[in-house]
């Protein structure tokens, strides 16, 4: 990778980074077109307004200015934090290797942490007491064997993982801000997690209180921080499934802990296993595959991006496109995704054109992107 001598943002391109991906209808993979598009986040910032316009309803995109990046870095720096961009030598490796990889992240804590050696764990937040208790036995084991270990400060599974795991090394990924843990009542494990060495983490701003659908968002990085996710108890319907989905997505191993088929709690672990999981009954089941995963071994984990440091562009875009050609992609377009070369194949636009006419309706906030480089409308 271009930066892996560990290349770090100077202070305008660290608040230019995190103005551009606090601006409205840019997220890590618009973030990312923006950069290869105008080679740098200076540039892209000025641009901005005049994409929007030709993508949207002729609205302006609210932009964050310096002052509110500048008051996010100090509000971080107050509490123990610090913004870390991809390519930086703090960046946890295995996130380069996902789609949407967020460009910048917020850690707290973790400065002793392997990042490379790391097990995800999840479960059901109203677990048993067998199901606590096979996490404990498991995240111990993982951690004497030198991994850190991944949850999400949830109740039930995933704080008995972290608690289990607080002399090892163990990271929390949030679904808000670092000011803003949820569930009250993990803010102690949360200090406890910071006290003993580990870490919390985020790519949302600080005050951001967690909606709904801010958690499959946090899921991703549950799993994209980890070589392999484990499901301790999981209903049909849960998170814990969808980060075991996403997982599989990012080429990472999935294991899960077999169950009573008569607990609602282990139906979604119990039918992960029969979908090919790996079924486990202690550590040595996951160590044994697990031990193996290295992304720098495999064109599995090629990364997704590595973010030009040096203000280059890297892609090729078309010259901005008329009216007609976004009527034409918007008619080609809908609910459901497609791949963008079946796009360009459907409606006759070059490869540039289309890269350009997507990013303009991406920030108009008329299309959304999914892993894979599928598109649709915004529904």
């Amino acid at each position: 990778m271009a930066n892996r001598d560990g290349i770090m943002l100077s202070r305008p391109q660290r608040l230019a980074w995190l103005r551009l991906i606090r601006t409205d209808n840019v997220g890590p993979a618009t973030f990312r077109q923006l950069l290869n598009r105008f080679g740098s986040a200076e540039a892209a910032l000025e641009a901005l307004p005049s994409f929007s316009r030709r993508g949207g309803l002729g609205l302006n995109l609210r932009i964050t200015s310096v002052a509110q990046a500048e008051d996010e870095i100090a509000g971080l720096e107050k509490l123990g934090g610090r913004l870390v961009a991809s390519g930086e030598p703090d960046y946890p490796p295995l996130l380069n290797y996902i789609y949407g990889a967020p460009p910048l992240i917020s850690i707290a804590g973790g400065e002793n942490l392997d990042w490379a050696k790391t097990v995800g764990m999840v479960g059901a937040r109203n677990a048993s007491t067998a199901g606590q208790k096979m996490t404990k036995v498991l995240a111990l084991d993982l951690g004497a064997a030198g991994y850190t270990v991944i949850s999400g400060l949830a109740r039930g599974i995933d704080a008995a993982a972290h608690r289990a795991s607080l002399l090892t090394g163990t990271v929390a990924v949030l679904a808000g801000g670092l000011d803003r843990i949820y569930p009250d009542e993990n803010i102690p494990l949360a200090r406890e997690i910071l006290d003993h060495g580990g870490a919390l983490l985020t790519e949302m701003p600080l005050g951001w209180e967690p909606r709904a659908r801010d958690f499959p968002r946090r899921n991703r990085l549950v799993s994209g921080l980890s070589l392999g996710v484990v499901v301790v108890e999981a209903a049909k319907r849960s998170g814990s499934l969808i980060t075991a989905r996403m997982a599989l997505e990012q080429n990472r191993d999935v294991f899960a802990v077999p169950g009573s088929p008569l607990d609602p709690r282990a139906e979604g672990g119990n039918a992960l296993i029969q979908q090919g999981a790996k079924l486990v009954t202690s550590a040595a089941d996951i160590l044994e595959t697990i031990g193996s995963a290295d992304p720098s071994r495999t064109t599995l984990f090629e990364p997704d991006w590595d973010a030009e440091l040096d203000g280059s562009a890297g892609e090729s875009f078309g010259a901005a496109p008329n009216e007609d050609g976004r009527s034409i992609v918007l008619s080609a377009l809908s609910v459901t995704p497609i791949q963008v070369d079946a796009l360009i194949e459907a409606t006759g636009i070059g490869a540039g054109a289309m890269q350009t006419l997507l990013l303009e309706l991406d920030l108009g906030g008329r299309i959304e992107w999914s892993s894979g480089q599928l598109v649709a409308l915004k529904v």
